[in-house]
């Protein structure tokens, strides 16, 4: 009798217990194969992002492609590259051939190009049918141009492959690239402090989206990240998920990402450009700031001068 009631007990103590909160997050990387960075060859930095991925223990990512980025002059061997990823167990998904913005282009343009693309990864190891906006751009202020490119995404069985964590790392990479072209020398960049400022920015828009996601949604989602194919990733995509870890995040595949019900959610809000938890939050009425600041350039740019090339305001 004894034991029932202390059973009972427990039971209803686990009930009342709030649930443990559940920080997860997939990686993602667009563009591929992209072309020379400020720091390594192509060939280089494919090496070292698997190199990263297998020391951080991170079982499947996810490589948004862009075939037409082969035509370029350093596309020699990209093809090769792609295969690469996937070998190391990883996946491939649409991200379009030319890497075009919707709101530029008619809706019917706009998926013949991801027709183009969806040729050339037809049949290939790994192929996932998710398609991921370049520019996250949706057609920004036109639903009708939006509605009918989701149609056709449906109609060719793809679903978006949308994002909910940006750090801006794009243009991180670029600030360190015009830096180094800055002048015969370039400007000293210090390293130590680049790896830090990139890290820490992922790491904090991660922190900030699952705030948004318990504001929108009630609940924790399973978050993606989105970043590039850069060199920054080459470098340091293990301390990136070192320091996700340290903040209690679980890195899961992209595969279980994309099982979310969020996957299923087509919110409809003024402007469908920027992630798809940003947009959830807006739909809901959640106030602002449902963009992490990093991605304001006006406030990330002073930043890296500051703490990267230790420049004065």
């Amino acid at each position: 009798m004894m034991r029932r009631l202390m059973a009972a007990i427990l039971m209803l103590l686990a009930m009342a217990s709030p649930a443990v909160a559940q920080k997860r997050i997939a990686l993602t990387f667009d563009d591929a194969p992209r072309a020379r960075g400020p720091f390594l060859t192509p060939d280089e930095r494919t090496a070292r992002i698997i190199a990263g991925l297998r020391k951080a223990g991170v079982r499947q990512a996810a490589f948004f492609v862009v075939p037409g980025n082969l035509a370029a002059p350093d596309g020699a061997g990209g093809e090769q590259r792609v295969a690469a990823y996937v070998a190391a167990v990883h996946v491939i998904a649409n991200h379009s051939f030319s890497h075009p913005g919707l709101k530029a282009m008619t809706a019917d343009a706009y998926l013949a190009d991801i027709d183009r693309a969806g040729a050339w990864l037809q049949g290939r190891k790994g192929l996932r049918p998710w398609y991921r906006y370049p520019f996250l751009d949706e057609g920004g202020t036109d639903k009708a141009k939006r509605d009918a490119v989701r149609a056709g995404l449906a109609a060719r069985g793809l679903s978006n492959g949308y994002v909910t964590v940006d750090g801006s790392d794009w243009n991180i990479e670029n600030l360190a690239g015009a830096a180094r072209k800055a002048g015969k020398a370039g400007k000293p960049i210090d390293m130590d402090a680049l790896r830090d400022l990139y890290v820490e920015t992922h790491v904090e828009a991660a922190e900030f989206a699952d705030r948004l996601g318990r504001q929108a949604l009630g609940r924790q989602p399973v978050q993606v990240m989105l970043l590039h194919e850069t060199d920054l990733a080459a470098y340091w995509i293990a301390d990136l998920v070192a320091g996700l870890r340290k903040k209690g995040w679980t890195i899961v595949k992209t595969d279980v990402a994309y099982r979310d019900p969020i996957a299923k959610l087509r919110p409809d809000t003024p402007s469908a450009q920027g992630n798809l938890l940003e947009a959830i939050a807006w739909e809901k009425g959640v106030p602002a700031p449902r963009w992490y600041e990093r991605n304001t350039l006006s406030i990330a740019d002073p930043l890296f001068r500051a703490r990267v090339l230790h420049e004065r305001p």
